[in-house]
């Protein structure tokens, strides 16, 4: 009887080794933790916009409009409850993407701006901020691209056989991934002409 129990969790262990399960468990973590990063920088990235807006207020001629654009989708943008289980949230997950996409659409307006403001361009401070606010959005282009792999792998494992079995039993489902928000538009080839213009 003893053999025959120590068998059966031999054979049990051997086909329980193969079921993923702690293969998925390690790549959930892996996203848990990539996503994290993701809004870290994001964080990051918030908590420089105040300095940034105090330092661009300074200059009596700046556009308020702009000011006010950066402001208000750095309040959307944090308003959004930013917590792990957003990535098992699709449409959550596309709420928040969209308001960061707003704040870094914001942002780019806000710099291209500057520009006509040769002052605030030479700017100390408005510099380093500007340094720092490019450093960081480096940081989340990387931080996105770490956690857009690690979906991957964890929704490729619980779609395989026959992790897929175990992934079905315990109630895995495919995490939410980044998406380009006007794909259509940049599947559809730019225009460009070489002609040159006819002589008068």
């Amino acid at each position: 009887m003893r053999k025959y129990l120590i068998g059966l969790l031999a054979i049990a262990a051997v086909l329980l080794s193969g079921c993923g399960y702690n293969q998925i468990q390690s790549q959930d973590e892996q996203v848990t933790s990539s996503w994290s990063e993701v809004l870290n920088q994001y964080q990051r990235r918030a908590d420089l916009i105040p300095n940034l807006v105090s330092t661009v207020k300074g200059e009596a001629k700046f556009e308020q409009d702009t000011l006010t654009k950066v402001v208000e989708a750095r309040s959307k943008a944090t308003s959004i409850q930013a917590t792990p289980d957003l990535v098992n949230n699709p449409e959550a997950f596309q709420k928040f993407q969209q308001a960061q996409g707003q704040l870094t659409s914001a942002l780019s307006r806000l710099l291209v701006v500057t520009e006509s403001y040769p002052s605030l361009r030479t700017n100390q401070g408005f510099r380093d901020l500007q340094a720092q606010l490019e450093g960081t959005e480096n940081r989340i282009t990387v931080a996105r691209n770490r956690y857009i792999k690690s979906v991957q792998e964890y929704n490729v494992t619980i779609r395989s056989f026959p992790s897929n079995l175990t992934a079905m039993v315990f109630g895995y489902k495919a995490k939410a991934n980044f998406a380009v928000e006007n794909e259509k538009e940049l599947a559809t080839p730019p225009s460009v002409s070489f002609d040159t213009p006819a002589a008068k």
